[in-house]
């Protein structure tokens, strides 16, 4: 954390001027940006939403209904102007083929679908949803685009398992370029074929997923030190040939000559690594009874939407629970209740 990764992207997506140096790229090159925080305008539905991805399209589709409309309206069938609207819609339609206006709605669904939204949601508000859930939208919209770079900041972080399976096999078959920011291992592992590492203001380029990432490193960090060790062996040599040679007058120039060879030389030097970490300690002013958490009949709702329904669970000390489960389900929700965010029904006992 704060290497610089996000800063790269936003350096990548031009959000963000580097303060030297260049980046080359195709004039027409589209790049999507799948940032952390999301803000999205309320009163749009999810399909909508989605939607935006097509501006093109939706620009042609308003041309288009306001040629019709003045087609509707005009009884001036000979005129010039009359024609020129007629040349007009039938150029739009081309371009609202070759754009793929006849397909786009079909492929949002399959999108939404595919990362786990159902027909009903289709019609919903997004503020009705989760943080994970508007992600999911955020990103369908960059998988819309049919960009050429996806850069992706944490893609995982809202995703459940079943979403992640998907967005990995999406991801695969992409035929643009993925640049990735992500702390999952495995996703990382499944999904691309080359690791760039960020550490103290550089980085290091590896043409293989992390796991081989991390051996390839380790060895090329042991190649490394054997070649230091090798030449600083030959460096003390000379450096000891120099002082032998100084002493004698006839063997000067031979001084002279190793000194330059000895300038000339370029160092190994090994990769430092960033062990920069964060130490954080919590003590315990009094040590907690057995049971910490003792929940009965527990119900949450949010409107007609019941989210928790007679909910009964006991938490014991030094017990180690995970809630899992797709986004929306109420995990955040569970979680919020225990440490007394939300207004709920039912019991709960803090040990």
């Amino acid at each position: 954390n704060g290497a610089g990764k996000s800063t790269m992207l936003k350096i990548l997506s031009r959000e963000m001027e580097p303060d030297s140096g260049q980046i080359a790229t195709d004039k027409e090159l589209k790049i999507g940006f799948l940032k952390q925080d999301i803000d999205f305008d309320h009163g749009k539905t999810v399909l909508e939403e989605a939607y935006e991805a097509f501006t093109e399209i939706m620009d042609i589709e308003a041309k288009v209904d306001q040629i019709n409309h003045q087609l509707a309206e005009r009884t001036d069938y000979e005129s010039d102007a009359y024609h020129q609207l007629m040349v007009d819609v039938n150029e739009y339609h081309h371009q609202y083929e070759i754009l793929g206006g006849y397909n786009y709605q079909g492929e949002t669904e399959k999108i939404l679908q595919g990362l786990g939204f159902q027909r009903k949601d289709f019609d919903k508000l997004t503020e009705t949803f989760s943080g994970g859930w508007r992600m999911r939208i955020e990103l369908a919209k960059l998988l819309l685009q049919s960009n050429d770079i996806l850069l992706l900041d944490e893609p995982t972080n809202h995703l459940d398992i079943e979403s992640i399976i998907w967005l990995e096999g999406f991801l695969r078959n992409y035929p643009g370029a993925v640049v990735i920011v992500s702390h999952d291992k495995m996703f990382l592992d499944n999904v691309t074929n080359r690791t760039i590492e960020i550490s103290l203001g550089r980085i290091y380029d590896y043409p293989k997923p992390y796991s081989k990432y991390l051996v390839l490193r380790e060895e090329l960090k042991v190649q490394q030190l054997a070649s230091q060790k090798n030449q600083q062996k030959q460096i003390e040599q000379t450096e000891k040939l120099i002082e032998k040679f100084r002493a004698k007058a006839s063997k000067a120039t031979m001084a002279q000559s190793l000194i330059k060879k000895l300038d000339r030389i370029d160092r190994i030097e090994v990769d430092e690594d960033d062990n920069s970490v964060m130490t954080l300690k919590f003590p315990v002013s009094v040590t907690p009874g057995k049971v910490v958490i003792e929940a009965h009949n527990i119900s949450k709702s949010y409107g007609s939407n019941q989210v928790l329904k007679h909910i009964d669970i006991v938490i014991e000390r030094d017990s180690k629970t995970a809630f899992v489960g797709q986004n929306g389900q109420g995990k955040s929700t569970l979680a919020k209740i225990m440490v007394g965010d939300i207004k709920f029904e039912g019991h709960l006992k803090l040990g």
